[in-house]
């Protein structure tokens, strides 16, 4: 398994916690070229990653896996454009996942209800944190981090043109952003003998079930 990540050099911390929990290797794009890229220049430069470490060797990826959405953009394409760049199916969103003769398949849920994927290998998958329960590094897993491969690759070695990435060249802009509002207390139910029936209505309104 090889953790691909691009970013500034702080993102060697999420890289060696990867590695910790029991990834085998890592790649790191770092450049500073790279600050400021929107997710079609993301996908761009991951996708031209993959392309070398993951399918132009000897044993070539069959599954990538990356997480549903980052925290700060939340624009939750990234995957889509990854899979577009490397023309190779996706599925996205996923809470289940199954790897098996040669496809993967998985389980999308909407509010609409929930949705079997699958596709064939080698494929793309986002997934979302139902998918599973994080394993906590162990100290033998942290000490083994620190002498893990770590590659480190700018956007010379990977071909990709400078001007062609980061905020100068981006082709979308933050116009504005406001700070996430507090938590409420949230809604009281009193209970007069339907506390019950008063509760699964409102689980019901905001389609939790």
């Amino acid at each position: 398994m090889t953790v691909l990540s691009a970013g500034p050099d702080r993102a060697t911390d999420a890289i060696r916690k990867a590695l910790s929990m029991g990834a085998d290797k890592a790649v790191h794009i770092n450049d500073p070229a790279l600050h400021g890229s929107d997710a079609i220049q993301t996908g761009w430069t991951l996708a031209a990653a993959l392309g070398q470490i993951g399918f132009e060797n000897d044993e070539p990826a069959d599954l990538i896996i990356a997480g549903n959405e980052a925290t700060d953009g939340r624009v939750g394409a990234v995957p889509a454009i990854i899979a577009e760049y490397l023309g190779i199916p996706q599925l996205t969103q996923l809470r289940k996942l199954t790897v098996a003769d040669g496809k993967v398949t998985g389980e999308r849920e909407t509010d609409e209800g929930i949705f079997g994927l699958e596709a064939s290998l080698p494929a793309i998958v986002s997934v979302t944190e139902k998918i599973n329960e994080p394993r906590f590094p162990s100290f033998k897993g942290i000490m083994a981090a620190k002498k893990k491969e770590v590659s480190v690759l700018t956007l010379a070695d990977l071909g990709v043109d400078p001007e062609t990435v980061g905020v100068a060249n981006a082709g979308t802009t933050v116009t504005a952003s406001t700070p996430k509002p507090p938590r409420t207390a949230g809604e009281r139910v009193t209970d007069e003998g339907d506390g019950g029936s008063k509760i699964a209505a409102y689980l019901v309104g905001q389609k939790i079930i």
